[in-house]
């Protein structure tokens, strides 16, 4: 059995930092603080380096199956590893879409055998499916996803009757894309009249406008409060939605929120810079909307960070703005953009790992994760908060070989991932076995 020491740690967890030692044996976390090696341990000597538990990414797009020329689990997971992230959701709109029980096993059963992180699926909601999401359980998927807004073709749920009932049943966490469908197409109508087929990027935050997300997402947590659902709004990017929840722990919260990296990094002003690479959905907005989501995160207002790591291309990228699709990679890099915000002022250390490794579990009801505590997972991230790296094509792992990031430098640093007991990331290089597991969800009523 596999014995490991992480002497002289700052261990960032539940608020705190603490100088301890971690004492691993097999995959758990058998002891934290001081005590006697046990033969044959190996020892590794951090001299202070933080110790964060791993980061849960709740929000990936890895592509797989039928979109695999942009990405797949092998490689998007292998690069989530090496930016310190060990367990991750990915999201259902895959060709074809997984709407069924019988596709959430069919991609268990690709990830088995060759995902570097932890895993879990998202049932996809449609206006046809709501059997499927009354008998889905804990065992199935992390949550059901309800698009309610114009992203996914056929994934759009705009039937009325359908999200009561889809609000009603689901004992599952609910998980939305809000945006309002009519006033996005509307609004589109409205760019091609005046632009033609050169439409600007800089029409992208006004055709998916401010108050088609209020709309959209002040209709979701109406819902929500109707039936009781536990909702999650995921990807909030405005000012003006964050008047919709309220601020505190999320223990005991019904309705939570949810911010991803790009939205606290960029702002309008760089799609001049960068163009359709960080195009998204629901779309980058001002700069006041960017540093109110940063406050908000410091205010305990927002619940939950993650990425929507969503790769393309650089061909389909390089298409003209209605053609070019809609998403980004980051998985890599999450941590580092978090921690350099951090660094900034903007949230704390301990928020980072409260955000992004505490909430997604506590809110999922992950078993034995998202914190650095005796008997849980040895799932942890060690960072250099002084070693400064730079976003190069080089060392991108991502299939689809491009980051938005390309030419940052960053002014910390993923020294080593461990998951399950297991140094999996170090030195630069991932090991070459995948050991993700399959994560396990605590049932719960409604």
């Amino acid at each position: 059995m596999n014995q490991l020491l992480l002497a002289n740690a700052s261990v960032v967890n539940e608020g705190q930092v603490v100088e301890q030692d971690i004492l691993i044996i097999g995959d758990r976390i058998a002891r934290l603080g001081s005590g006697a090696v046990p033969a044959g341990a190996e020892v590794i000597d951090l001299k202070g380096q933080h110790v964060l538990p791993g980061i849960i990414d709740d929000q990936v797009h890895f592509r797989e199956p039928g979109l695999t020329h942009k990405a797949d689990i092998e490689s998007e997971s292998r690069a989530a590893i090496a930016g310190g992230v060990t367990s991750y959701f990915d999201m259902p709109n895959n060709t074809p879409p997984c709407v069924d029980r019988a596709g959430l096993v069919s991609k268990k059963a690709i990830a088995a055998g060759k995902s570097f992180a932890n895993y879990g699926f998202y049932l996809g909601a449609t206006n046809t499916n709501l059997d499927e999401i009354k008998a889905a359980t804990a065992d199935d998927a992390c949550g059901i996803k309800v698009f309610m807004g114009a992203s996914t073709g056929d994934m759009l749920v705009d039937d009325e009757h359908t999200l009561e009932g889809i609000f009603e049943h689901a004992t599952l966490p609910i998980v939305t894309h809000c945006e309002n469908s009519p006033m996005i197409w509307e609004a589109e109508r409205l760019a091609k009249e005046k632009y033609g087929d050169a439409v600007p990027m800089s029409e992208h935050p006004h055709i998916r406008s401010a108050e088609a997300c209020f709309r959209s997402s002040s209709l979701a947590v109406e819902l929500a409060r109707r039936y009781g659902t536990r909702l999650h709004v995921l990807h909030l990017t405005t000012a003006r939605e964050l008047e919709l929840f309220s601020a505190g722990p999320i223990e005991g919260k019904q309705i939570t929120v949810e911010v991803c990296a790009h939205h606290l990094w960029f702002d309008e002003s760089d799609y001049e810079r960068l163009g359709t690479k960080i195009k998204c959905n629901p779309a980058i907005k001002t700069r006041e909307d960017r540093d109110a989501l940063r406050k908000a995160v410091a205010d305990d207002v927002i619940d939950i960070i993650a990425t929507d790591h969503a790769p393309h291309t650089l061909e389909e990228k390089a298409r003209d703005y209605f053609q070019a699709p809609a998403g980004l990679p980051l998985v890599q890099h999450f941590l580092g953009m978090m921690l350099e915000l951090s660094r900034e002022g903007h949230f704390s250390l301990e928020q980072v790992v409260e955000k992004a490794a505490h909430n997604p579990a506590r809110r999922f009801r992950i078993i034995d994760r998202g914190f650095i505590r005796e008997g849980y997972f040895a799932d942890l991230a060690v960072v250099d908060l002084e070693a400064e790296e730079t976003v190069s094509s080089e060392t991108l792992l991502y299939k689809c070989g491009w980051s938005p990031l390309q030419d940052t430098t960053l002014r910390s640093k993923v020294l080593m991932t461990i998951l399950g007991g297991e140094v999996v990331f170090r030195d630069g290089r991932v090991t070459d076995r995948p050991r993700g597991q399959a994560l396990q969800f605590g049932e719960a009523s409604k």
